[in-house]
């Protein structure tokens, strides 16, 4: 449903609902989450995860059209909400034009990347940690096998 709040047109949703979704065209808007919370989540392999929760004032799906490319992760209502509609012209008059907010966005996407990076350290622990797993029970796997070629080796040879 779209409404306004003075000059600036709104949506809102249900919980549930999804906002779009990763790979959708961004049609040139983002968008400043006005009340209600929403997940910011993205396909890794078959795994669905969450990289975001966003609350009200934070600016939702602006990294499309500072790529000027497709929605680059599925973001869905927690709560009921409504969020600001921002064309790409816009949000790029009001960074401009506003040191403030420039400098704030330049720290949401520091600490965006340095979470996504903690992520990553994260990831390749888990997968040091199943590799070495995958390893020992290889290692296992070889001496169980041994132990069968030697118990069937003694058992053909004559007393």
């Amino acid at each position: 449903m779209s409404r306004q709040i003075g000059e600036i047109p709104t949506r809102t949703f249900n919980a549930g609902d999804v906002i779009f979704r990763e790979g959708d065209d961004a049609k040139g808007e983002a968008f400043i989450v006005h009340l209600g919370r929403v997940e910011v989540r993205k396909f890794f392999g078959d795994e669905e995860r969450v990289l975001n929760t966003l609350k009200q004032g934070q600016l939702l799906g602006e990294f499309a059209l500072w790529r000027d490319a497709p929605r680059s992760a599925t973001a869905v209502a927690l709560d009921p909400v409504t969020l600001m509609v921002i064309p790409a012209n816009r949000l790029d008059h009001m960074v401009r034009s506003n040191g403030n907010l420039a400098v704030a966005l330049i720290r949401d996407l520091a600490n965006r990347m340095l979470a996504a990076e903690a992520r990553m350290r994260e990831a390749e622990e888990r997968t040091k940690i199943a590799e070495a797993r995958a390893q020992e029970a290889e290692a296992l796997a070889q001496a169980a096998e041994a132990r069968v070629q030697a118990a069937e080796g003694r058992a053909g040879k004559p007393a």
